[in-house]
């Protein structure tokens, strides 16, 4: 299980967030004080995941990171989309995953275990946390039947041809529909009334609860309508209230599920119990590439492999998990990022940077009278808070970072001094906000780079040696060998010169 604080911040910290609901950012309270409870819209699973998918996974594991460290006990949710998601987000077309099982002609399940293998792989590489519970969507037909059956005994959804459609009408009547997107129904209904007749529907706006399977449809399970399968937008109303109860706290996602996917949530949750569950909606914003959204739907994304790998027509170089998780930490996660190998490029030095700083602090010879004192730490740690309060700030929390740093820097060219305690807070300050909250690591990649440079100190070493001992300067090459053998460079001198390994 996770780690807890040793002491409870809760009542320190005040955390801000963002509430997509009221547009404005408002202070964190949980329904039950001290426990958290937390949904996240996880992938449809039938490619793999890309940087779009890289973006919520994050940033919700940045706060459920934060709302453990400062005492919050969290249920974390997040699900898996194995069915029911068509082409398009519509409710016609075919369902995404069998699709993709009869282009490789697979069983379906088969399709939806390997991406989510492969999910899970990608995300455990962006050092990203598995949250609690990951419910799949096939595995909760049963209540999701159920949720259907409550929404028809209250009469806001009607059932037509074996299927059923959700009434916005109906709904309209007694509660609004469009609370998150600010839409209003006359126009979500004009907007509609433009395509070709309404077929099954009342409105064209009706959304499908529950679909009747056509016979090429591979995916599909016994209800009282008729053969079929869930709507997508069903699936985590009811996985969100079997795990986390009628009310709580946290539904985050991506901005492009705000409608119609959230808001078609919110019509669900209270057209069934006759209340908003959710408390707080987050919302991360869009990765973009050249302007435009990048996603599977456009075909312009980027798989988080072809990152790690560089195999990619549009990327100049490779670029680590981590390089990837800071250029995502490096932007606020309510605003636009726009993917380039520039911005990625200068990601990966700014992470060295961090890094190196770190690596830094342990070679610092310390002073009790230094200039650099424990205060100093205090106050940037105070800084770290407040950025993390104000709505998670992390390009704020990683400029207060790259600060230490260069007093670090400062302190390694001796321009000034540090006391024990500073340098002990400052290794404190990495700990908690570089690599605890921000999740930050350092990537066994970078040490091949490093391997080469010592590799090419110690034979430049030896190059120095062979030169003594062809002086006869035996006191050098003696020294060279013993100082190396003490480090752990074992020496072997061959005929055709020295060889070395280092045995550590």
């Amino acid at each position: 299980m996770h780690h807890r604080p040793s002491n409870t911040l809760i009542m320190e910290q005040k955390l801000f967030i963002y509430n997509t609901l009221s547009r404005k950012k408002e202070e964190f309270k949980p329904i039950t004080p001290g426990r958290v409870g937390m949904y996240v819209c996880g992938p449809t699973v039938y490619g793999d995941a890309h940087l779009g998918h890289a973006r919520p996974a994050i940033t919700f594991d940045l706060l459920f990171r934060y709302l453990q460290h400062i005492g919050y006990k969290v249920r974390y949710v997040r699900n898996i989309t194995d069915v029911g998601h068509l082409e398009h987000d519509a409710d016609e077309g075919e369902d995404k995953i069998a699709k993709k099982a009869r282009l490789e002609e697979l069983e379906p399940m088969e399709v939806a275990q390997y991406y989510t293998n492969r999910f899970h792989a990608a995300m455990h590489a962006l050092n990203v946390e598995d949250p609690s519970i990951e419910p799949h969507a096939t595995g909760h037909i049963i209540e999701q039947e159920q949720l259907v059956g409550e929404i028809l005994g209250n009469g806001m959804a009607y059932e037509s041809n074996g299927s059923v459609y959700f009434d916005i009408e109906a709904y309209n009547k007694k509660h609004r529909y469009g609370v998150l997107s600010g839409r209003n129904l006359d126009d979500v209904i004009n907007e509609s009334r433009e395509l070709a007749g309404a077929g099954e529907k009342k409105n064209k706006v009706d959304f499908a609860l529950w679909k009747k399977a056509q016979p090429e449809h591979i995916m599909h399970w016994p209800s009282k309508w008729s053969e079929g399968f869930p709507g997508w937008h069903t699936e985590c109303v009811a996985m969100g209230r079997k795990y986390l109860g009628s009310h709580f706290d946290i539904h985050g996602g991506g901005l492009d599920l705000v409608f119609p996917h959230h808001e078609c949530e919110i019509a669900q949750a209270v057209a069934s119990q006759g209340d908003e569950m959710v408390k707080y909606w987050m919302h991360n914003n869009m990765i973009t590439i050249e302007g435009q959204k990048m996603g599977k739907s456009l075909g312009n994304f980027i798989t988080l492999e072809q990152f790690f790998t560089g195999n990619h027509p549009k990327l100049t170089s490779a670029y680590s998990p981590m390089t990837i998780r800071f250029f995502i930490l490096q932007a606020h996660y309510r605003s636009t990022v726009d993917f380039s190998n520039e911005a990625l490029q200068s990601s990966r030095k700014g992470l060295e940077r961090l890094l190196a700083g770190y690596v830094e602090l342990d070679r610092l010879s310390a002073a009790p009278d230094g200039q650099v004192t424990k205060a100093y730490v205090e106050e940037l740690k105070g800084k770290c808070y407040d950025a993390m309060n104000d709505d998670l700030n992390t390009p704020v929390v990683i400029g207060l970072l790259f600060d230490a740093c260069h007093v670090i820097n400062q302190v390694a060219d001796h321009t000034t001094t540090i006391t024990p305690e500073a340098v002990e807070g400052l290794k404190e300050l990495f700990s908690v906000f570089a690599f605890g909250l921000l999740g930050l690591r350092a990537e066994a990649t970078s040490n091949a780079a490093r391997e080469e440079a010592f590799a090419g100190a110690v034979d430049m070493l030896l190059e120095v040696r062979r030169r003594a001992k062809e002086a006869k300067d035996w006191a050098t090459s003696d020294k060279i060998r013993d100082e190396l053998a003490r480090l752990g460079f074992e020496v072997k001198d061959t005929r055709d010169g020295a060889t070395w390994r280092l045995n550590k």
